[in-house]
């Protein structure tokens, strides 16, 4: 059931516009890890949902398999994703530090939710409950120019210290 039309051409516009959306401090949940410990290059493995649907829940890390990157440290279900993040790491990172797109669109930082996911033009966007989803998917393109353009001012605001809610991460497995 897709809810929320969207218009593609409009995603590839506003995301056209999108610059690098993380150098300031990476939303790290009580877990100590960024992203609540789970492997941000598997979400790239997983097979993405249309739009008004939930995505496949996120791949939990290992705490051994481990790399620190924007002072945060991210953990990894393989070390061959370990090895591709090590490689290049701006292409896994989640957009805004971690924090949620829409609340960004909206001119603050909060919570990025790891099983509130998609990835727009090979950049992954975390959002903080399904309910912040729908309204964050009714609009994509809008929302993505709004969250840039807001990103400007307050990349360099201090990183949420909220906790996700009605979410309790486990830490990374092993």
């Amino acid at each position: 059931m897709n809810r929320f039309p969207l218009k593609i051409a409009g995603i590839a516009v506003a995301l056209t516009m999108a610059s690098s959306a993380f150098a300031g401090d990476q939303y790290v949940d009580p877990t100590g890890y960024a992203v609540s410990g789970y492997d941000v290059v598997a979400y790239f493995d997983l097979a993405q949902n249309p739009v008004g649907t939930a995505q496949p829940q996120a791949v939990p890390g290992d705490k051994d398999i481990t790399s620190t990157y924007n002072g945060a440290t991210f953990a990894f279900s393989s070390e061959e994703n370990k090895a591709k993040f090590d490689a290049n790491p701006d292409a896994y990172l989640p957009q805004y530090d971690g924090h949620c797109a829409y609340g960004v669109a909206k001119g603050g930082k909060v919570p990025g939710n790891p099983h509130l996911w998609r990835i727009l033009d090979g950049k992954l966007y975390l959002n903080i409950t399904e309910n912040v989803v729908g309204f964050w998917e009714e609009d994509i393109p809008g929302n993505l120019q709004l969250s840039e353009a807001n990103w400007v001012d307050i990349e360099d605001d201090p990183a949420s210290d909220r906790a996700i809610p009605q979410f309790e991460s486990p830490a990374p497995v092993n």
